[in-house]
């Protein structure tokens, strides 16, 4: 969602690290968009609110910079992305 909106855009995470993330979306914001990422992480009781940017876009997508993540947050993420190289 384009930061300080109220109005949600759905989309599919392809791709996450602790820098940023791919969403498949058929509704990218525009290259350099503030924005909220809200990412329901494995294990975790409720979703995480992630602030980001948009670097890229493509036809059904955009490349998010997440911004200033919190420690729990970052956690999280690193957990994900270890846990999935594992499973390589």
């Amino acid at each position: 969602m384009r930061k300080g909106s109220e109005k949600r855009v759905t989309g599919q995470s392809a791709d996450i690290s602790l820098g940023g993330m791919f969403v498949e979306t058929q509704t990218p914001e525009a290259f350099g968009t503030e924005i909220v990422v809200h990412v329901h992480v494995p294990g975790e009781p409720s979703a995480f609110a992630l602030p980001g940017i948009v670097r890229w876009t493509e036809a059904g997508g955009m490349g998010v910079q997440f911004q200033l993540l919190g420690a729990r947050e970052t956690h999280a993420i690193t957990e994900l992305v270890a846990e999935h190289a594992d499973n390589e």
